[in-house]
């Protein structure tokens, strides 16, 4: 006689149940009226060979075991695991059971029948999102049929697990092509999307964040940077150990650990494999290790000789009047004791006086937050550097609403004297004049062309007018258009596009056009461009600065493994630059660390500096 739907359910709970070793029969335990309809499905037949499953949209019976749950914030839900794997190691055996604001009422080691519909979560809009999405059941109910069942056991990960290569290219989206994880590493993790997985020792690559995650490398020799960290060297060598670690055990029981770069995550840390729109795949911790203090200290680059001019750059990060003067005072003693009192700072970053508190309200003047931070730098015993800036127009230069975001210089008038030339304001390009000594500046400070399009929402560079020891240098201080609307590494489309990039290399042709109007005149002009670029060494954006020889970017100067100067998801690379025209001798450059790689931060940016002697 050919058996009813639930009897195989049934049949099933039973085989299961036998399988484990659990002496309890589906009876043991209350059940609430199934759904009669649902079709007896096996956990690897929901994840299917792709990252979609083939039975989206279904209602599905499942029998497996519960491994982990959540029951915290808004995503609430348990994870299952059949331990009756199948031979393909392109299926998965774990899944998420979603049940939103609802706490479920089951443990690990609990025996379900779980009734429920297949979905792919997307995070965000599903047409347009770059995300990956999770395979899960929703609108579910269960049943436990057993307790106290043996977790399946925990995939332990190590060095030579992951494969290197990341994901196949196809020129769009990956989710219809079937997984290869014994030759990509986004294959791989899909896999086991939902599965226990375990790392041990591993070293953590980044900062623990203020969102409660921790970033660790699976692969301990895969381009480490000098200080414990995974260094991004270009965009055909991704970083494929770095994996994301959060805690499903609330808070309450056990604090979220704080750790820096380098720290060592002792002993196993386990739990279920999920995706994350933010880092990519996540070990969902169930068993978290320790974290040791590797004790990182941070940098002090040395001071500059009587005839060396520094020059440093700074992203401060939305500094305003508003700040605590716990900030102003740090930041202080970066640029006093681990700077060594740079002769002049570009600043990035500096908001208003009212900071975002005063969106709208046409304030835009920051005189008051470069009192604070020039009076905090002489509390921590610097000299009493003056400052030069352009206030922008209202709400025209992007960066966080209602701070009105610029750049602007520090300088310590003991050692280097500002030249100053009247008439440069929010809407005034500075232009390059000749006259017997050779180039100079129209208006000093003065902004390059801040009405082309190119610097459109996006801080507009800054040059000034240096003069030490009878020597004229140019500084140009930027701050390029960000990073936002770009496909991250780990998502949906392959390879990710890069469209903020545009804008980036319409700005960096900008300002090479006006270093070259300034090398025209002489070529051997002292000139230094420095700023938070937000692009990598290897972009398009440095490579039209470089083009042709005439300036020459100071980090492909340092060995690749202290190329960096940020961390972003575990990975260390470069955002911020220096670069100098050939005008400049005896150039020494260093990256000081002293914020990225530590759970501490005055900002999230590492300072730089250059020391030289101006021809």
């Amino acid at each position: 006689m050919k058996s009813s739907p639930r009897s195989a359910r049934i049949a099933g709970s039973i085989l299961l149940v036998a399988a484990l070793g659990v002496l309890a029969a589906p009876g043991a335990v209350a059940h609430p009226q199934l759904d009669t309809d649902a079709t007896p499905t096996r956990v690897h037949d929901i994840q299917g060979t792709t990252r979609l499953s083939p039975l989206l949209g279904e209602r599905v019976s499942v029998d497996a075991v519960v491994t982990a749950e959540r029951t915290f914030g808004s995503s609430r839900g348990f994870w299952i695991q059949d331990p009756r794997p199948d031979d393909d190691p392109r299926t998965s055996e774990g899944l998420f059971v979603f049940t939103g604001a609802h706490t479920p009422d089951v443990a690990p080691g609990d025996v379900v029948t779980v009734v429920g519909t297949v979905a792919e979560y997307h995070p965000g809009d599903p047409e347009t999102t770059a995300a990956q999405s999770t395979t899960e059941l929703v609108d579910a109910e269960w049943t436990v049929t057993a307790r106290g069942a043996e977790v399946p056991e925990a995939l332990v990960v190590g060095p030579d697990t992951v494969p290197d290569a990341l994901t196949a290219t196809p020129g769009g989206s990956i989710e219809d092509e079937p997984l290869r994880p014994d030759t990509y590493a986004l294959d791989f993790w899909e896999a086991h999307e939902g599965e226990l997985v375990s790392v041990s020792d591993v070293r953590l690559v980044g900062p623990s964040t203020d969102y409660d995650e921790l970033y660790v490398t699976t692969k301990p020799e895969q381009n480490p940077s000098a200080r414990g960290g995974t260094v991004y060297l270009g965009y055909d060598r991704p970083n494929t150990g770095v994996l994301k670690i959060e805690s499903l055990i609330p808070f309450s029981q056990r604090p979220f650990p704080s750790g820096n770069t380098g720290d060592m995550l002792t002993g196993v840390t386990s739990g279920p494999m999920e995706y994350d729109a933010y880092g990519g795949y996540t070990l969902m911790a169930t068993v978290l290790g320790e974290v040791k203090d590797n004790g990182l200290e941070r940098e002090v680059t040395r001071a500059q000789r009587p005839g060396e001019l520094a020059v440093a750059t700074y992203n401060v990060e939305n500094l305003s009047a508003v700040d605590s003067a716990e900030k102003f005072a740090r930041l202080a003693e970066g640029v006093v004791h681990n700077l060594a009192v740079p002769d002049v700072v570009a600043l990035e970053e500096i908001q208003d006086d009212n900071g975002p508190d005063g969106a709208g309200d046409g304030v835009v003047s920051a005189d008051e937050t470069l009192r604070r931070f020039t009076e905090a730098i002489v509390a921590a015993g610097g000299p009493r550097y003056e400052w030069r800036q352009i206030d922008p127009e209202d709400g025209a230069d992007g960066g966080q609403p209602g701070g009105n975001i610029r750049v602007g210089f520090l300088f310590d008038p003991e050692r280097v004297r500002f030249v100053d030339r009247e008439g440069g304001d929010a809407t005034t390009a500075v232009r390059v004049e000749r006259d017997r000594r050779g180039p100079r500046l129209s208006v000093s400070p003065g902004r390059i062309e801040p009405g082309d399009p190119a610097w459109t929402e996006s801080r507009k560079p800054l040059v000034g007018e240096f003069v030490f020891h009878g020597r004229t240098v140019f500084v140009v201080a930027n701050h390029f258009a960000s990073k936002g609307g770009d496909q991250p590494l780990h998502g949906r489309f392959q390879p990710p596009a890069r469209p903020s990039e545009e804008q980036r290399i319409r700005q960096a042709d900008v300002v090479r056009d006006f270093v070259d109007d300034v090398l025209a005149v002489d070529r051997k002009a002292n000139v230094v461009v420095a700023g938070d670029l937000n692009d990598f060494p290897f972009s398009s954006t440095v490579r039209e600065l470089t083009r042709g020889g005439a300036l020459r970017s100071l980090v492909d100067t340092l060995p690749p493994h202290e190329r960096y100067s940020y961390v972003f998801e575990g990975t260390s690379q470069v955002l911020d630059h220096v670069l100098v025209s050939r005008g400049p001798r005896r150039v020494d450059y260093d990256v000081v660390h002293v914020n990225a790689e530590f759970a501490d931060q005055a900002s999230d940016h590492d300072p730089q500096i250059v020391r030289f002697v101006p021809r």
